[in-house]
């Protein structure tokens, strides 16, 4: 139903609630890089483009091992994230566990927020260093520093969350507030930790989830046995081009390019 006339709601879905599964899809990477490349092209990077992987350590990162992941970010370490992640888990044998976790990333700032107005401040106005360095003859990392929270100009809302512990470089304060930092940064993970903030489930085969890496964190529990996962990276820009032609009117379309 997406691949024939339900492109656009998927894309709202994930517009207005930060994810969205596809169920029913056929559990193989050619059908899921089918659908996804029907948003847009698939974002190549040092892992590959559509990847397709089991827990072998391959590469070197935490998601080719069968640790437990807190609720993160992916691509941090680049200028510009993905805009959406796609994951589908097309087998798992001889094991169990392994259950998946969203946290919506602007709720939880929004929460910080109430909270402690100056703790979000810190996180939205000092900028993190990361780095992806793993891997032989890698060293990724962004153009500048970026911080925790990003603002729009023009409106001043919340545009993109970066989030990941494991990737996390230096922080781009002085040693006068360097505390203030880490005291506000523990304060955000307190609450994207908090279970209450937390929406868990098992991925199976057949079931696609798509959800927006600007928003939304992603985590999984521990788990045993061999899991075959498969999925890709699509361009915030691409994402959000699609999600224009496919929900509004060529009127409209065109007067974003005035507002925005």
């Amino acid at each position: 139903m997406v691949m024939s006339q339900g492109l656009g709601e998927l894309l709202r879905k994930i517009r207005e609630y930060g994810f969205c599964f596809v169920e029913g899809i056929e559990p193989t990477p050619e059908a899921t890089e089918t659908l996804l490349q029907a948003i847009g092209p698939i974002r190549n990077t040092h892992y590959g483009g559509f990847y397709d992987f089991t827990s072998d350590l391959s590469s070197k990162d935490t998601a080719y091992t069968s640790e437990s992941l807190e609720p993160h970010t992916d691509n941090t370490y680049f200028t510009e994230p993905a805009g959406l992640q796609a994951l589908h888990m097309l087998s798992h044998t001889d094991g169990s566990g392994g259950e998946s976790s969203l946290v919506d990333g602007f709720g939880a700032a929004a929460k910080l927020f109430e909270q402690d107005r100056r703790a979000y401040r810190l996180l939205t106005t000092i900028t993190v260093n990361a780095h992806a360095s793993g891997n032989d003859g890698i060293s990724v990392q962004p153009s500048e520093p970026m911080p925790v929270l990003s603002h729009d100009t023009h409106y001043s809302h919340l545009l993109q969350v970066r989030w990941n512990n494991a990737d996390r470089a230096g922080v781009g304060c002085s040693h006068r507030i360097m505390d203030d930092w880490y005291d506000a940064a523990a304060k955000f993970d307190a609450i994207l930790s908090d279970l209450q903030n937390q929406y868990w489930f098992q991925l199976k085969p057949g079931k696609l989830l798509i959800f927006d890496n600007w928003r939304v964190l992603h985590g999984r529990a521990a788990f045993t046995g061999k899991r075959r996962m498969c999925g890709g990276y699509i361009p915030r820009d691409d994402f959000i081009s699609k999600f224009k032609v496919t929900n509004m009117t060529p009127e409209g379309i065109s007067s974003t390019t005035l507002t925005g």
